[in-house]
Protein backbone atom coordinates (compact mmCIF):
# COMPACT_ATOMS: atom_id res chain seq x y z
CA UNK A 1 0.00 0.00 0.00
CA UNK A 2 1.25 3.53 -1.05
CA UNK A 3 2.26 5.43 1.80
CA UNK A 4 2.68 9.06 2.31
CA UNK A 5 6.23 10.07 3.74
CA UNK A 6 6.07 11.44 7.14
CA UNK A 7 2.51 10.72 8.00
CA UNK A 8 1.46 7.43 10.10
CA UNK A 9 -1.63 5.49 8.40
CA UNK A 10 -4.01 7.33 10.29
CA UNK A 11 -3.03 10.73 8.89
CA UNK A 12 -2.73 9.34 5.70
CA UNK A 13 -6.25 8.07 5.37
CA UNK A 14 -8.00 11.22 6.33
CA UNK A 15 -5.98 13.08 3.43
CA UNK A 16 -8.52 14.14 1.01
CA UNK A 17 -7.61 13.24 -2.66
CA UNK A 18 -9.75 14.97 -5.43
CA UNK A 19 -9.77 13.25 -9.07
CA UNK A 20 -11.71 15.38 -11.87
CA UNK A 21 -12.33 13.19 -15.23
CA UNK A 22 -14.24 13.44 -18.39
CA UNK A 23 -13.55 13.50 -21.81
CA UNK A 24 -10.66 15.28 -24.32
CA UNK A 25 -11.86 19.60 -24.69
CA UNK A 26 -14.44 18.89 -21.82
CA UNK A 27 -12.57 21.96 -19.91
CA UNK A 28 -10.76 19.88 -16.80
CA UNK A 29 -7.79 22.02 -16.90
CA UNK A 30 -9.12 25.10 -16.72
CA UNK A 31 -11.68 23.66 -13.74
CA UNK A 32 -9.16 22.47 -11.99
CA UNK A 33 -6.78 25.36 -12.01
CA UNK A 34 -9.54 27.73 -10.98
CA UNK A 35 -10.03 25.16 -7.89
CA UNK A 36 -6.65 24.79 -7.26
CA UNK A 37 -6.26 28.63 -6.87
CA UNK A 38 -9.38 29.07 -4.88
CA UNK A 39 -8.84 25.74 -2.28
CA UNK A 40 -4.77 25.50 -2.14
CA UNK A 41 -4.25 23.05 -4.46
CA UNK A 42 -2.01 21.61 -6.71
CA UNK A 43 -2.57 19.30 -9.25
CA UNK A 44 -1.18 16.40 -10.57
CA UNK A 45 -1.80 15.32 -14.32
CA UNK A 46 -3.23 12.07 -15.43
CA UNK A 47 -1.92 12.47 -19.40
CA UNK A 48 0.02 9.38 -20.71
CA UNK A 49 0.84 12.33 -23.89
CA UNK A 50 1.87 15.62 -21.22
CA UNK A 51 4.62 13.27 -19.84
CA UNK A 52 6.65 14.31 -23.10
CA UNK A 53 8.93 17.28 -23.58
CA UNK A 54 8.31 19.51 -26.27
CA UNK A 55 5.45 18.34 -27.40
CA UNK A 56 3.09 21.18 -26.28
CA UNK A 57 0.50 21.76 -28.81
CA UNK A 58 -1.04 18.42 -30.08
CA UNK A 59 -1.03 17.16 -26.46
CA UNK A 60 -2.95 20.80 -25.24
CA UNK A 61 -0.79 20.99 -22.47
CA UNK A 62 -1.72 23.62 -19.90
CA UNK A 63 -0.80 27.47 -20.36
CA UNK A 64 2.36 28.87 -19.06
CA UNK A 65 -0.32 31.11 -17.53
CA UNK A 66 -1.79 27.92 -15.75
CA UNK A 67 1.02 26.88 -14.59
CA UNK A 68 2.54 30.19 -13.13
CA UNK A 69 -1.14 30.16 -11.00
CA UNK A 70 -0.79 26.15 -9.86
CA UNK A 71 1.51 23.99 -9.67
CA UNK A 72 1.65 21.37 -12.00
CA UNK A 73 3.15 17.95 -11.75
CA UNK A 74 4.15 14.78 -14.16
CA UNK A 75 4.09 17.53 -17.02
CA UNK A 76 7.21 17.36 -19.25
CA UNK A 77 9.02 14.53 -17.41
CA UNK A 78 10.78 12.69 -20.37
CA UNK A 79 11.76 12.80 -23.92
CA UNK A 80 9.92 11.71 -27.03
CA UNK A 81 12.16 8.66 -27.14
CA UNK A 82 12.11 7.70 -23.85
CA UNK A 83 10.20 4.39 -22.84
CA UNK A 84 7.59 5.27 -19.57
CA UNK A 85 5.74 2.78 -17.93
CA UNK A 86 2.55 2.66 -15.92
CA UNK A 87 4.37 1.40 -12.91
CA UNK A 88 6.85 4.42 -13.45
CA UNK A 89 3.53 6.75 -13.93
CA UNK A 90 2.04 5.44 -10.57
CA UNK A 91 5.38 5.84 -8.64
CA UNK A 92 5.55 9.39 -9.59
CA UNK A 93 1.96 10.12 -9.14
CA UNK A 94 2.29 8.41 -5.62
CA UNK A 95 4.89 10.68 -4.86
CA UNK A 96 3.62 14.05 -6.16
CA UNK A 97 0.22 13.54 -3.98
CA UNK A 98 2.31 12.67 -0.93
CA UNK A 99 4.43 16.20 -1.40
CA UNK A 100 1.17 17.99 -1.81
CA UNK A 101 0.03 16.55 1.30
CA UNK A 102 3.21 17.28 3.22
CA UNK A 103 2.92 20.78 1.84
CA UNK A 104 -0.15 21.37 3.69
CA UNK A 105 -1.67 21.18 0.19
CA UNK A 106 -5.22 19.58 -1.52
CA UNK A 107 -3.62 17.10 -4.54
CA UNK A 108 -6.42 17.19 -7.51
CA UNK A 109 -5.66 14.12 -9.82
CA UNK A 110 -6.81 15.88 -13.22
CA UNK A 111 -6.58 14.03 -16.92
CA UNK A 112 -8.34 12.01 -19.62
CA UNK A 113 -6.12 8.72 -19.25
CA UNK A 114 -8.02 6.24 -17.77
CA UNK A 115 -5.33 3.52 -16.96
CA UNK A 116 -3.28 6.19 -15.32
CA UNK A 117 -6.17 7.20 -12.87
CA UNK A 118 -7.48 3.82 -12.22
CA UNK A 119 -3.57 2.68 -11.30
CA UNK A 120 -3.50 5.65 -8.60
CA UNK A 121 -6.92 5.36 -7.22
CA UNK A 122 -7.29 1.64 -7.35
CA UNK A 123 -3.78 0.58 -6.29
CA UNK A 124 -2.81 -1.73 -9.51
CA UNK A 125 0.23 -3.98 -8.25
CA UNK A 126 1.52 -3.64 -11.55
CA UNK A 127 4.33 -6.18 -12.89
CA UNK A 128 7.75 -4.52 -12.79
CA UNK A 129 8.98 -6.04 -15.92
CA UNK A 130 11.30 -3.80 -17.97
CA UNK A 131 10.68 -3.23 -21.28
CA UNK A 132 12.51 -5.54 -23.44
CA UNK A 133 13.38 -3.13 -26.83
CA UNK A 134 14.30 -6.45 -28.84
CA UNK A 135 11.06 -8.46 -28.20
CA UNK A 136 8.87 -5.42 -28.98
CA UNK A 137 10.42 -4.55 -32.12
CA UNK A 138 9.76 -8.31 -33.33
CA UNK A 139 6.33 -8.11 -32.20
CA UNK A 140 6.45 -5.19 -34.07
CA UNK A 141 7.41 -6.56 -37.20
CA UNK A 142 5.04 -9.44 -36.64
CA UNK A 143 2.31 -6.78 -36.89
CA UNK A 144 3.43 -4.81 -39.28
CA UNK A 145 3.57 -8.69 -41.97
CA UNK A 146 0.79 -10.25 -40.29
CA UNK A 147 -1.83 -7.26 -38.66
CA UNK A 148 -2.10 -6.53 -35.35
CA UNK A 149 -5.10 -8.88 -35.48
CA UNK A 150 -2.88 -11.13 -35.02
CA UNK A 151 -1.34 -10.42 -32.00
CA UNK A 152 -4.43 -9.72 -30.53
CA UNK A 153 -5.72 -13.27 -31.41
CA UNK A 154 -2.39 -14.74 -29.60
CA UNK A 155 -2.81 -11.86 -26.37
CA UNK A 156 -6.65 -13.86 -26.29
CA UNK A 157 -5.50 -17.31 -26.27
CA UNK A 158 -2.68 -16.43 -23.44
CA UNK A 159 -4.74 -13.54 -21.30
CA UNK A 160 -8.49 -13.74 -21.95
CA UNK A 161 -8.75 -11.72 -19.33
CA UNK A 162 -5.96 -8.64 -20.49
CA UNK A 163 -7.49 -9.06 -23.74
CA UNK A 164 -11.03 -8.12 -22.66
CA UNK A 165 -9.82 -4.74 -21.48
CA UNK A 166 -7.47 -4.03 -24.25
CA UNK A 167 -9.02 -2.11 -27.59
CA UNK A 168 -7.92 -4.82 -30.19
CA UNK A 169 -6.65 -1.52 -31.94
CA UNK A 170 -4.30 -0.19 -29.07
CA UNK A 171 -0.57 -2.32 -30.51
CA UNK A 172 0.95 -0.57 -27.70
CA UNK A 173 -0.67 -2.15 -25.02
CA UNK A 174 -1.39 -5.53 -26.51
CA UNK A 175 2.42 -5.70 -27.14
CA UNK A 176 3.05 -5.11 -23.75
CA UNK A 177 0.81 -7.86 -22.33
CA UNK A 178 2.34 -10.35 -24.72
CA UNK A 179 5.76 -9.10 -23.37
CA UNK A 180 4.90 -9.28 -19.56
CA UNK A 181 4.04 -13.05 -20.52
CA UNK A 182 6.57 -14.01 -22.42
CA UNK A 183 9.08 -12.67 -19.38
CA UNK A 184 7.24 -14.34 -16.60
CA UNK A 185 5.59 -17.16 -17.75
CA UNK A 186 2.19 -15.78 -16.27
CA UNK A 187 -0.74 -13.00 -17.75
CA UNK A 188 -0.52 -9.61 -17.18
CA UNK A 189 -4.16 -10.15 -15.63
CA UNK A 190 -2.12 -12.41 -12.84
CA UNK A 191 -0.11 -9.46 -12.05
CA UNK A 192 -2.16 -6.63 -11.73
CA UNK A 193 -3.94 -6.97 -7.92
CA UNK A 194 -5.23 -4.34 -6.72
CA UNK A 195 -4.79 -2.41 -3.17
CA UNK A 196 -6.71 0.73 -3.04
CA UNK A 197 -4.36 3.90 -1.52
CA UNK A 198 -5.44 5.22 1.73
CA UNK A 199 -6.89 8.16 0.20
CA UNK A 200 -10.44 9.62 0.88
CA UNK A 201 -11.81 10.59 -2.90
CA UNK A 202 -14.01 12.79 -4.05
CA UNK A 203 -14.76 11.79 -8.02
CA UNK A 204 -15.98 14.82 -10.21
CA UNK A 205 -16.86 14.29 -13.52
CA UNK A 206 -17.43 16.97 -16.51
CA UNK A 207 -19.18 15.65 -19.70
CA UNK A 208 -21.48 17.17 -22.29
CA UNK A 209 -23.62 16.72 -24.73
CA UNK A 210 -21.60 14.64 -27.11
CA UNK A 211 -22.75 17.41 -30.15
CA UNK A 212 -21.86 20.31 -28.58
CA UNK A 213 -18.36 18.01 -27.41
CA UNK A 214 -17.84 17.36 -30.87
CA UNK A 215 -17.88 20.67 -31.69
CA UNK A 216 -15.27 21.90 -29.38
CA UNK A 217 -12.86 18.98 -30.57
CA UNK A 218 -13.31 20.24 -33.76
CA UNK A 219 -12.22 24.01 -33.03
CA UNK A 220 -9.42 22.34 -30.83
CA UNK A 221 -8.25 21.15 -33.33
CA UNK A 222 -8.90 24.14 -35.50
CA UNK A 223 -6.37 26.03 -32.75
CA UNK A 224 -3.81 23.56 -33.04
CA UNK A 225 -3.42 24.00 -36.59
CA UNK A 226 -3.08 27.72 -35.82
CA UNK A 227 -0.79 27.33 -33.43
CA UNK A 228 1.69 25.68 -35.38
CA UNK A 229 1.04 21.84 -34.77
CA UNK A 230 2.88 21.13 -38.26
CA UNK A 231 6.41 23.27 -36.97
CA UNK A 232 6.08 21.37 -33.95
CA UNK A 233 6.01 17.67 -35.57
CA UNK A 234 8.57 18.97 -38.20
CA UNK A 235 10.91 20.55 -34.91
CA UNK A 236 10.34 17.45 -33.04
CA UNK A 237 11.84 15.42 -36.28
CA UNK A 238 14.32 17.41 -36.98
CA UNK A 239 15.83 16.76 -33.09
CA UNK A 240 16.13 13.15 -34.13
CA UNK A 241 12.73 11.79 -33.13
CA UNK A 242 11.40 9.09 -35.66
CA UNK A 243 7.70 8.89 -36.71
CA UNK A 244 7.69 5.15 -35.06
CA UNK A 245 8.30 6.18 -31.38
CA UNK A 246 5.09 5.85 -29.74
CA UNK A 247 5.09 9.06 -28.59
CA UNK A 248 4.89 10.34 -32.31
CA UNK A 249 1.45 7.85 -32.44
CA UNK A 250 -0.61 10.25 -30.16
CA UNK A 251 -3.67 12.23 -31.50
CA UNK A 252 -2.09 14.82 -33.74
CA UNK A 253 1.24 13.76 -33.82
CA UNK A 254 0.64 10.57 -35.91
CA UNK A 255 -1.87 12.42 -38.68
CA UNK A 256 0.55 15.16 -39.14
CA UNK A 257 3.57 12.70 -39.14
CA UNK A 258 0.95 11.03 -42.61
CA UNK A 259 0.52 14.84 -44.15
CA UNK A 260 4.65 15.48 -43.71
CA UNK A 261 5.40 12.22 -45.55
CA UNK A 262 3.51 12.87 -48.02
CA UNK A 263 0.61 10.11 -47.42
CA UNK A 264 -2.17 12.50 -47.57
CA UNK A 265 -2.65 16.34 -47.65
CA UNK A 266 -3.06 18.91 -45.07
CA UNK A 267 -7.14 18.70 -45.28
CA UNK A 268 -7.43 15.10 -44.92
CA UNK A 269 -4.74 15.27 -41.76
CA UNK A 270 -6.85 18.09 -39.89
CA UNK A 271 -10.09 15.45 -40.77
CA UNK A 272 -8.57 12.60 -39.22
CA UNK A 273 -6.90 13.85 -36.09
CA UNK A 274 -10.81 15.68 -35.39
CA UNK A 275 -11.70 11.76 -36.33
CA UNK A 276 -9.59 10.14 -34.63
CA UNK A 277 -10.23 12.31 -31.50
CA UNK A 278 -14.39 11.38 -31.70
CA UNK A 279 -13.10 7.77 -31.46
CA UNK A 280 -10.93 8.21 -28.57
CA UNK A 281 -13.80 10.36 -26.38
CA UNK A 282 -16.34 7.29 -27.04
CA UNK A 283 -13.01 5.26 -25.36
CA UNK A 284 -12.77 7.03 -22.69
CA UNK A 285 -16.25 7.18 -21.74
CA UNK A 286 -15.72 3.25 -21.00
CA UNK A 287 -13.11 4.19 -18.41
CA UNK A 288 -15.40 6.18 -16.42
CA UNK A 289 -18.88 5.63 -17.21
CA UNK A 290 -21.86 7.91 -16.76
CA UNK A 291 -23.54 5.50 -14.19
CA UNK A 292 -20.97 5.27 -12.10
CA UNK A 293 -22.26 6.07 -8.94
CA UNK A 294 -18.93 7.34 -7.22
CA UNK A 295 -18.74 9.95 -9.51
CA UNK A 296 -20.22 13.54 -9.70
CA UNK A 297 -21.18 14.38 -13.02
CA UNK A 298 -21.53 18.23 -13.94
CA UNK A 299 -22.75 18.71 -17.58
CA UNK A 300 -19.90 21.57 -18.03
CA UNK A 301 -22.40 23.62 -20.29
CA UNK A 302 -24.76 24.29 -17.66
CA UNK A 303 -21.79 26.45 -15.97
CA UNK A 304 -21.20 24.52 -12.86
CA UNK A 305 -18.41 25.84 -10.98
CA UNK A 306 -20.18 27.38 -8.25
CA UNK A 307 -21.52 23.85 -7.24
CA UNK A 308 -18.32 22.03 -8.38
CA UNK A 309 -16.51 24.27 -5.68
CA UNK A 310 -18.77 23.97 -2.85
CA UNK A 311 -18.45 20.33 -3.20
CA UNK A 312 -14.92 20.15 -3.70
CA UNK A 313 -14.19 22.94 -0.52
CA UNK A 314 -16.14 20.76 1.88
CA UNK A 315 -14.77 17.62 0.82
CA UNK A 316 -10.86 18.99 1.53
CA UNK A 317 -11.72 20.35 4.79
Amino acid sequence: MPKVLGMDNAQHRSSPLTVIVGPTAVGKTRLAVRLCKELEGEIVSADSRQVYRYMDIGTAKPSEEERRRVPHHLIDIVDPDEGFTLVQYQDLAYRAIDGVIRRGKVPFLVGGTGLYIKAVTEGFTIPRVKPDPELRRRLHREAAERGSDALYARLQTVDHLAAAKIAPHNLRRVIRALEVYEETGAPISHWQRKEPPPYRILWIGLTMPRAELYRRIDRRVDRMIEQGLEDEVKSLVEKGYSYDLPSMSGLGYRQMGMYLRGEVGLEEAVRLIKRDTRRFVRHQYNWFRLDDERLHWFDATSDPYDEIRALAASFST
